[in-house]
């Protein structure tokens, strides 16, 4: 039985054919592209009208979309669709200033690890795996019926990134938005908290205070040995603290760096000599100095682990108990267990040991008065607590940024492959 939207459609569309045959008019020519395949619309260019004064930039964006594939996402799709698109996913987005691309992947997908598997990498886009403010990215579906995201219109920084020759300029991304926010981590990638090993061992060292003061402060000056650096030059003064140890095996994976002061270096030398400035705390004999430059990298792609990995959390950098929302932790896996930086982690409470005071004999030990000392112990389940991004690896560490938080995070919870 054919419905009365069916019949009207029909009607309607033999009145237009009628009348084209009539009048010999080819004006419905230009309505030929809506029966483009995927390939053609995915790529088509959109209108850059000016928005309606009723709508947001972001409304604006989703109300004028262009027609990427079909079927369009309000209707059902491939399977996977729905078991990773975010419900309130838009069909398309224009890139802000500010926005980063954990936060792009979370506007579109339940869960942003997922990105690599939906992001379309045009090879003829220079930086394909950079996204700049002012790109519009939509849905679409591929060939196969596969949901991706793409890059439809590029926006005026990409444009102008593409227009430098200079292959360094190319290549560094720069006006590309961050993979997680550089506020969240800036304060660490000057003064960092934890210490390698191999830091511990090479890096330059307060041999001496002038004046044979026993400590510094700002104003006082110091003797670095080993230091190879300019006049002006800044050291981060770290002084050495307790050792972090695997919890699995008792190694030692590094060492809590204690923030004590900047070194400004006044006069180059063996030892040179340098100014203490910005003092939070006493600077003593032997405390390390290390490099403020940053070489933690701001744009890199999300993923999965390469390898099976089941770690802990054994440190976090304010030296709080409870861990939320875009606090830095340290996990006592690196490298070694596939781990760089753009690696997503789950973490999971660690379960609770508690005593089952009711097995058995109904508390017999109870009864008999030894309390609970001899009940037997039962560990709790692991609960999904949130979610970690690695942003720096080295071979059996990383640092991570807690990008989601669902339940209170503690030191010793687990990090999994998500």
């Amino acid at each position: 039985m054919v419905s009365n939207q069916v019949l009207g459609a029909r009607i309607v569309a033999g009145l237009v054919i009628l009348s084209v045959a009539v009048s010999g008019c080819s004006s419905v020519h230009h309505r030929s592209d809506r029966g483009a395949s995927a390939e053609d619309t995915a790529g088509a260019p959109v209108d850059t009208g000016a928005p309606s004064q009723d709508l947001t930039a972001t409304e604006a964006a989703v109300k004028d979309a262009p027609p990427v594939t079909s079927p369009p996402v309000s209707e059902p799709g491939p399977a996977d669709a729905s078991n990773i698109l975010n419900p309130s996913a838009p069909k398309s987005y224009v890139v802000k200033p500010g926005d980063t691309l954990w936060g792009i992947a979370s506007l579109f997908l339940r869960d942003p690890w997922l990105w690599p598997e939906v992001w379309y990498i045009n090879p003829q886009v220079s930086n394909p795996h950079l996204i700049y403010p002012g790109d519009t990215l939509a849905l679409a579906y591929g060939a196969n019926g596969k949901l991706e995201i793409r890059l439809v219109q590029k926006g005026a920084a990409r444009t102008e990134a593409e227009a430098r020759v200079e292959p360094r300029l190319r290549s560094s991304g720069a006006g590309a938005i961050p993979t997680i926010p550089y506020s969240a981590i800036s304060a660490f990638l000057s003064r960092p908290t934890v210490l390698t090993p191999q830091q511990v061992k090479a890096a330059p060292y307060v041999v001496a205070l002038r004046d044979d003061h026993e400590i510094g402060g700002t104003g006082h000056e110091v003797y670095v040995t080993d230091l190879k650096a300019a006049e002006h030059s800044r050291f981060s003064v770290m002084h050495v603290g307790r050792a972090l140890r695997d919890p699995d095996d008792g190694k030692v994976l590094g060492f809590e760096g204690i923030y004590t002061a900047t070194a400004l270096v006044s006069k180059p030398g063996r030892p040179s000599k340098a100014l203490l400035i910005d003092s939070a705390r006493e600077t003593l004999r032997g405390d390390k100095l290390l490099s403020t430059d940053n070489d933690a990298p701001l744009n890199f792609a999300l993923r999965a682990p390469r390898g099976n990995v089941r770690g802990r959390i054994i440190s976090v950098i304010d030296g709080t108990n409870m861990i939320g929302q875009y606090q830095i932790v340290i996990i006592n896996r690196g490298k070694r267990a596939g781990l760089d930086a753009g690696s997503i982690l789950a973490i999971d409470q660690a379960g609770e040991v508690v005593r089952d005071i009711y097995a058995g004999s109904h508390s017999v030990a109870g009864k008999l008065g030894f309390g609970t000392s001899f009940a037997p112990k039962v560990r709790l389940p692991e609960e999904r607590a949130g979610t970690l991004l690695v942003f720096k690896a080295y071979d059996r560490l990383s640092y991570g940024l807690i990008v989601g938080a669902v339940n209170a995070i503690h030191v010793a919870d687990i990090v999994r492959n998500p």
